[in-house]
C-alpha cells in the first residue's frame, strides 16, 4: 500500500493542489491587455505573411530558371 500512495496518490494530490492554487490565481485580462495581445498577435501573423509571399515571390523565377520551365 506505501507503494501505491508513493508512486500514484501523492503525485496526483499534488497534482491537484497545484492546479487549484494556478485557477485560484489567475484572472482574466482586462480589455487594454486584450487588445494589445490581439494587435501584437495580428501583426506577428502579417508579418509571417507578407515574409512568405516576398519568399515566394523571390524563389519563382529561381525555379523557373533552375528547372528550364
Amino acid at each position: 500500500m506505501d507503494l501505491v500512495n508513493e508512486n500514484v496518490v501523492d503525485p496526483l494530490t499534488t497534482f491537484f493542489k497545484n492546479s487549484r492554487m494556478l485557477v485560484r490565481k489567475c484572472q482574466k485580462p482586462n480589455y487594454t491587455e486584450f487588445t494589445r495581445a490581439a494587435f501584437i498577435t495580428l501583426m506577428g501573423f502579417l508579418m509571417m505573411g507578407f515574409l512568405g509571399f516576398f519568399i515566394k515571390l523571390i524563389f519563382i523565377p529561381i525555379n523557373n530558371v533552375i528547372l528550364g520551365a
